[in-house]
């Protein structure tokens, strides 16, 4: 479920602006750390009204490794003008979280990746998270499931449809194309993104045994999915260390 989904959400201020803008930041940068980019592509964004239509995502064709959180631009998801700017963000990257973030509110900081295990699954006929252990059971009726993958996602139509497959799940596994996480704090986000991808190479490894799968029944991957929630506080924890030891190389993420 979306988190926050049915609690107001109040616009980001000026000091929370430029938090946000070094942790979406950070978490461009710790991806490339764990090798999860994929050239100059894929895309973060993070809501900063409170409708969801203003959000900062990254620029065109900026490598993950060299972000800056004055790099981020400042978008309007109801500007039909802005493809047509010198600074246009890449198209695929507004068709996806433009429409997202105009269509679901609740998806405040929504991650897209194609990271390795995750982008595996997808490619599978049947790319369901199946509940195994833990980290699998963690996306237990909180994962859309998009197959209707027509090719690079730059059109209006595309867009619409994965905003309906994400729906009121925090997850979405994209067919045939990778995976798209959303929270309602960037290091919530990132944790998404972090445990989808162990969870998803648990599977891919199961899978590649060819052994029987031990797959949990329903009521015990409902209760295991519902256990996560007090461990919320992780994500921080998580992601307050993995910035610590990114001051510790280059603080240059934080101009």
């Amino acid at each position: 479920m979306m988190d926050g989904a049915s609690q107001p959400v109040a616009a980001v201020d000026e000091a929370g602006l430029q938090a946000l803008r070094v942790d979406l930041a950070a978490a461009f940068r710790i991806t490339d750390a764990f090798g999860w980019t994929e050239s100059v592509g894929n895309h973060f964004s993070a809501a900063v009204s409170a409708d969801g239509m203003q959000f900062l995502m990254n620029p065109k064709w900026k490598h993950f490794g060299e972000m800056r959180a004055s790099d981020l631009l400042l978008l309007d998801a109801r500007d039909t003008e802005v493809m047509t700017r010198p600074n246009a963000p890449d198209a695929s990257a507004w068709t996806v979280h433009g429409t997202i973030h105009r269509r679901v509110a609740a998806a405040r900081v929504l991650l897209h990746a194609h990271t390795p295990y995750a982008t595996a699954l997808a490619t599978l006929e049947d790319p369901r998270m199946l509940p195994l252990d833990n980290n699998t059971a963690r996306f237990y009726g909180d994962l859309g499931i998009d197959t209707g993958f027509g090719g690079i996602a730059d059109d209006a139509a595309e867009g619409e449809r994965l905003a309906a497959a994400l729906g009121e799940n925090s997850c979405l596994l994209m067919g045939s194309h990778g995976i798209s996480v959303s929270a309602d704090t960037v290091a919530e986000a990132f944790e998404k993104l972090y445990f989808f991808e162990r969870a998803a190479q648990t599977l891919m490894l199961a899978y590649a045994s060819g052994k029987p799968l031990n797959v949990l029944s329903h009521e015990v991957a409902e209760n295991t999915a519902r256990g996560w929630h007090a461990y919320r506080g992780m994500a921080f924890e998580h992601f307050d260390y993995l910035k610590r030891k990114l001051d510790r190389a280059d603080r240059s993420y934080r101009d």
